[in-house]
């Protein structure tokens, strides 16, 4: 990492355009250190700074740098250098490549992610059989696109001997539940230290390529294990890592105690209460559409919940789970109740309790998490891939419960905060990404304004890890120098009476605005991304 400007010194950006809150027309930003220490004019800068560093921005956008509050490193990293499935197209393509890349690779296990038969014109994963021909006598695993069932080879699955007697076996068939986290476990033993040095270096240079300075590593026993998580937490590559372990206490000596043991900032991220609607994993009080004898899977059950919660009010630790069906959601929010009940809305509210992608949510709902002070962690790219009529909610839940999926403008109308992630490797890392799919969310009033999004892709990140200083995730004197350089193709621009073209979406406005963000706009690349005062991109 460089910083920007030597020790003491100051760095005048010039010549673009500062997305700042308090400087609507700032056209220059100056940096000391790591701070900003103003914002205004071209012409006012250099007359204030005459000794400053100019950095000719060339029309380029600054703003504040960006938070994904929902990712899995390592997982991540090793979907950037492996078997990325994502693409396929069928089932017969999937298993190209996956034979493919086994022939490209001979002699080392395989892991790989990414397949969604739910797309597919067969709308059914491989078997076990399938696997085993395009790899042979190899273990291999290959995780669902929302990592909650996976392909496992036979060679994998002897690795496991009680694997047959865990919850959510099938010989041929994706593992599920307890089965699927066993063998994971037993997959992610056989890869190398270098292989997970070099995935989680990947990721994090991918990440500050995409203007992200800081993750909420959403970590746990199930998910990389402690090593993982310590060997991610002790890494210095520029992007801050604010740690999450997904771990169930039932006193608060024990909360305590595992926040030491791990240094994670709270017992919350992915504290699995149910699954995924892909896999049929989300817990549902109605069966599956597409599966009327399912309902999905309860990982933690309604007293489980209740003990995590209340153990981590009285320790002020950030208490939080994974939910995602409707069910899940109702032992979380009925124990949030009785917790706040006991120990008191101001107790739990101080907490700055979290609940992860929270997908289906009611009004009365929203309207009590936003009453405590639970903060939603929120994916809208969910709803970008698996939205829509047609999308793999509709088929999952029908057309009526599809539709009501991750309502980000009912949360934000109740007062629920909002945080912006990408679940990595579940969905992309490009933050404008995310921010495009929350404006244009595939039922119409359920999406929020492109400020809105913004501030809860930037600041919100901030708020949730408990940082709730006015500044941070935002470009004003004082804040820290957090920020992304982007060219930008397309911005919203109108023309205004006196004839000069100005950022904004509507001349009355003071506000700045972002770039343009319709479905077919071209997303701002990034230049280069700065996190407190050091460069870490470009």
């Amino acid at each position: 990492m460089s910083k920007t400007a030597p020790f003491g010194g100051t760095t005048l950006l010039a010549n673009g355009r500062v997305y700042s809150p308090t400087h609507p027309d700032a056209t220059a930003m100056a940096v000391r250190g790591d701070a900003v220490v103003w914002l205004g004019s071209d012409e006012a800068g250099r007359s204030q700074f005459p000794d400053a560093a100019v950095e000719d921005l060339d029309g380029g956008f600054v703003a504040p740098g960006f938070v994904d509050s929902h990712i899995h490193v390592s997982a991540t990293g090793l979907t950037l250098s492996g078997l990325d499935l994502r693409a396929a197209r069928s089932r017969a393509e999937c298993i190209h490549m996956i034979a493919d890349y086994a022939a490209a690779h001979p002699g080392r296990p395989i892991w790989g992610h990414g397949w969604d038969e739910s797309s597919w014109p067969e709308n059914s994963p491989p078997g076990t059989g399938d696997l085993d021909g395009a790899v042979g006598d190899r273990p291999a695993y290959l995780a669902r696109i929302d990592v909650h069932s996976a392909l496992a080879s036979t060679a994998l699955r002897r690795l496991a001997p009680d694997l047959p007697a865990a919850d959510g076996f099938a010989a041929e068939r994706p593992l599920t539940g307890d089965a699927h986290h066993l063998v994971r476990a037993v997959a992610r033993d056989l890869l190398t230290a270098g292989q997970l040095a070099e995935a989680r270096a990947a990721a994090l240079a991918a990440l500050a390529a995409a203007g992200v300075v800081a993750v909420h590593e959403c970590a746990g026993p199930e998910i990389g294990g402690l090593d993982d998580w310590q060997q991610l937490r002790d890494i210095d590559a520029g992007v801050e890592v604010i740690g999450y372990w997904g771990e169930a206490v039932t006193t608060p000596e024990r909360a305590r105690a595992l926040m030491s043991e791990t240094g994670a900032h709270g017992l919350a991220g992915d504290l699995f209460v149910d699954g995924a609607l892909g896999s049929r994993t989300a817990w549902l009080h109605e069966p599956y559409d597409d599966a009327p004898d399912r309902v999905g899977t309860c990982y933690l059950d309604p007293d489980g919940i209740e003990a995590h919660l209340r153990a981590c009010t009285r320790a002020e630790v950030t208490a939080g789970f994974h939910v995602i069906g409707d069910h899940a959601v109702a032992a979380v929010v009925d124990a949030l109740e009785r917790v706040v009940t006991d120990l008191g809305a101001v107790a739990v509210a101080r907490c700055g309790h979290r609940l992860e992608h929270l997908e289906m949510v009611s009004a009365e709902q929203a309207e009590k998490l936003g009453a405590w002070g639970v903060i939603a962690s929120v994916q809208p790219n969910f709803d970008a891939l698996w939205g829509g009529t047609e999308g793999m909610y509709a088929r999952r839940l029908g057309a009526r419960r599809g539709s009501r999926l991750n309502p980000l403008a009912l949360l934000a109308s109740q007062g629920v905060p909002l945080a912006l992630g990408s679940d990595a490797p579940v969905t992309g890392l490009n933050p404008w990404a995310s921010v495009r799919a929350a404006v244009h969310h595939r039922t119409p009033g359920s999406g929020i304004s492109a400020r809105a999004a913004f501030a809860a892709a930037t600041r919100g990140g901030w708020r949730a890890a408990g940082v709730r200083d006015g500044m941070s995730g935002t470009l004003v004197p004082g804040a820290p120098a957090s920020y992304a350089v982007w060219d930008v193709e397309a911005i919203d621009v109108h023309a205004a009476r006196d004839g000069v073209q100005r950022w904004s979406t509507d001349p009355r406005s003071r506000v700045p605005a972002l770039p343009r963000l319709g479905t077919t706009d071209t997303l701002p690349r990034c230049r280069r991304t700065v996190h407190r005062g050091a460069v870490i991109h470009g």
